[in-house]
C-alpha cells in the first residue's frame, strides 16, 4: 500500500491499549489488500421462488455461512453485482458482514414472534431495514428514517426491491420524533461516524480522517441520540452501532448515555470462534463488541445494547383531518384482484397513489402520517386510469402480488436488456399488464400490445453500464 494509504498514526496511537488491538496484525490487514464480500438471502423470496434461490445460490461464488445470522453468507470473490438480475429482484442484499451483527442483538434481546414497533434511525442505503424487516413478525412495523433527501431515495429503492409490506420510510429530522413519545419498542441507531473501519475496504477514506473529525462525529452521535430517545417506550431496546474503532464514537458514547438516561447495558453471547471482543466502557462499565479485521471475517465495527428503564405508555389522539385517506369502495375493488386471496390489507390513498397497508397496523400508520412526512408505506399498489389500474413497480416485487398474475419469463441477456429499460422481444405474450420474471423472480412490469412491447420498469433505476458480467 502505497504511503498515501497508510493508516493515520494518530488513529493508530488512540487503539494503544484497547482490548483486542494488536497494532501489527491490524496494520499487516490493512496492507494486504484483501477484501471480504458477503451477502444476505432475503427470506421472504427464498419462500416464495425456492427454485430460483437454488439456482441463484449456484450462480454466486459462495464460500461459507457468516456465523452470527441465519442468511448471511461468504462469497470467494466479488461478482459484478450490477450484472446479476436477481440482485434487482430483491433476491439478496449486499452488505459488510459485520454489521450483520444486529441479528445477534435483536434475538437475544427481543422477542421477535411478538409485534414490535421498530424504528431505524439513519436508515439510507438499507442494509440494516432490509435485515430488520427479515427478522421481525409479519404483525410488527418497521419504520425506516433518513435524514437526507437524496439517500432517502436509495433506502426507498432497496426497501421496495426486498419486498415487504410492513414498512415505511420517512424523511425526518431525529427531532421531529419527539413527537412520537414512548412510540417505538426496538430503536436501532447505526450513527454517521468518521468511518475508519471501513479503511481496508475504502482505503481512499483514510485521507478524509482525522481525530477532528472523531470529535465531530462523537457530538453528532450525542445529538441524534438524544433527538431519538423520548420515541423509545419504557422497556424498549436501544441497539447502538457504529463502523468507527474510537473510543469517543464508541465506549465513550457508552458511557455518555449511561450517564445521561435511565439505562441498562445489556450483555450478549458470543461464540468464542467468531472473534469479536467484548469490552467495558471506563466510567459505567457498559457492555459493547468489538470487531477488528484481523480477529473477524469483516470489516470494523462496534456494537452495544441497552434497555430503557423509564418512560411511560404511547397515548394516541386520533387526528380530526387524517392525512391519508382511505380509498373509496370502487377503488379498492379494482386493486384487490390484483393481490394474493385473503391479503389482510387496507387500501389508502396518497395522492394519486393506491397503497396496501397490513391491516393490523393500520393505526400505527395513521399516528405516523399525523407527525412525520412518510415518503413510502407498505406496498404502492399503483393509480387508475379510468376503472383500470396501471400497477406500480412495487407492487411487482412485492410478495403481495397473487401468483397467478401474468408473466414471461426472461433469459439473464433479455432481463439484463429490460433492467436497461430498453426494448424487450417477446413471443406470444398476451396483450395487456406482464409481469417480467428471471429465475422465478418478478423484475417488474411490460404492457404488451398489438404491434410492440412497452417496457415499464422505473427509469431512475435502470442499469447504465453495457456488458453482462
Amino acid at each position: 500500500m502505497g504511503s498515501e494509504k497508510e493508516l493515520p498514526v494518530a488513529l493508530l496511537q488512540s487503539l494503544e491499549g484497547v482490548p483486542g488491538f494488536h497494532r501489527q496484525a491490524f496494520e499487516a490487514i490493512h496492507r494486504s489488500g484483501e477484501q471480504v464480500t458477503s451477502v444476505r438471502i432475503n427470506p421472504a423470496k427464498a419462500a416464495e421462488a425456492a427454485r430460483g434461490i437454488e439456482s441463484f445460490k449456484t450462480t454466486l461464488p459462495f464460500s461459507s455461512a457468516i456465523p452470527w445470522t441465519q442468511q448471511g453468507y461468504y462469497l470467494t470473490e466479488r461478482p459484478f453485482f450490477t450484472f446479476d438480475p436477481l440482485l434487482h429482484a430483491g433476491a439478496y442484499y449486499v452488505q459488510e458482514a459485520s454489521s450483520m451483527f444486529v441479528e445477534q442483538a435483536m434475538r437475544q434481546t427481543l422477542d421477535l414472534s411478538v409485534k414490535l414497533r421498530v424504528l431505524d434511525g439513519c436508515a439510507a442505503p438499507g442494509g440494516k431495514s432490509t435485515h430488520l424487516q427479515s427478522l421481525i413478525s409479519a404483525e410488527s412495523l418497521l419504520v425506516s428514517n433518513e435524514v437526507i433527501k437524496t439517500r432517502a431515495s436509495i433506502l426507498e429503492e432497496n426497501l421496495v426491491k426486498w419486498g415487504g409490506m410492513n414498512v415505511m420510510v420517512t424523511n425526518n429530522d431525529p427531532a421531529d420524533f419527539s413527537k412520537l413519545e414512548n412510540f417505538f419498542d426496538v430503536m436501532v441507531i447505526d450513527a454517521p461516524c468518521s468511518g475508519s473501519g471501513l479503511f481496508r475496504r475504502e482505503p481512499e477514506a483514510i485521507g478524509e480522517w482525522s481525530p477532528h473529525s472523531v470529535q465531530l462525529c462523537s457530538q453528532r452521535q450525542q445529538r441524534i441520540l438524544a433527538d431519538y430517545y423520548p420515541a423509545l417506550a419504557d422497556g424498549g431496546t436501544l441497539i447502538y452501532s457504529t463502523c468507527s474503532y474510537s473510543k469517543e464514537e464508541d465506549e465513550q458514547i457508552l458511557d455518555w448515555l449511561l450517564q445521561n438516561f435511565e439505562l441498562d447495558s445489556l450483555p450478549l453471547q458470543l461464540q468464542k470462534e467468531w472473534g469479536i471482543v467484548e469490552v467495558q466502557s471506563p466510567e459505567r462499565r457498559g457492555y459493547g463488541y468489538r470487531f477488528f479485521p484481523d480477529q473477524v471475517k469483516g470489516e470494523g465495527f462496534f456494537l452495544a445494547a441497552f434497555r430503557k428503564k423509564d418512560g411511560g405508555d404511547f397515548h394516541y389522539r386520533p387526528s380530526k383531518k387524517p392525512k391519508l385517506q382511505k380509498a373509496s369502495k370502487a377503488e379498492t375493488a379494482a386493486v384487490m384482484p390484483w393481490l394474493k386471496p385473503g391479503a389482510d390489507v387496507s387500501i389508502w390513498k396518497q395522492q394519486e397513489q393506491l397503497l396496501a397497508f397490513p391491516a393490523l397496523l393500520e393505526q400505527e400508520l395513521l399516528v405516523v402520517a399525523d407527525h412525520l412526512y412518510i415518503r413510502h408505506a407498505g406496498v404502492t399498489i399503483g393509480k387508475l386510469a379510468g376503472q383500470q389500474l396501471v400497477p406500480d413497480h412495487a407492487l411487482a416485487l412485492s410478495t403481495l402480488l397473487k401468483t397467478s398474475t401474468v408473466a414471461v419469463s426472461l433469459k439473464k441477456e433479455d432481463a439484463l436488456q429490460y433492467l436497461r429499460k430498453e426494448q424487450v422481444i417477446l413471443q406470444d405474450a398476451p396483450t395487456g399488464w406482464a409481469l417480467v420474471k428471471y429465475e422465478n423472480l418478478p423484475l417488474g412490469w411490460v404492457k404488451v400490445l398489438p404491434n410492440r412491447v412497452n417496457n415499464y420498469y422505473p427509469s431512475n433505476w435502470r442499469i447504465l453500464k453495457s456488458g453482462s458480467n
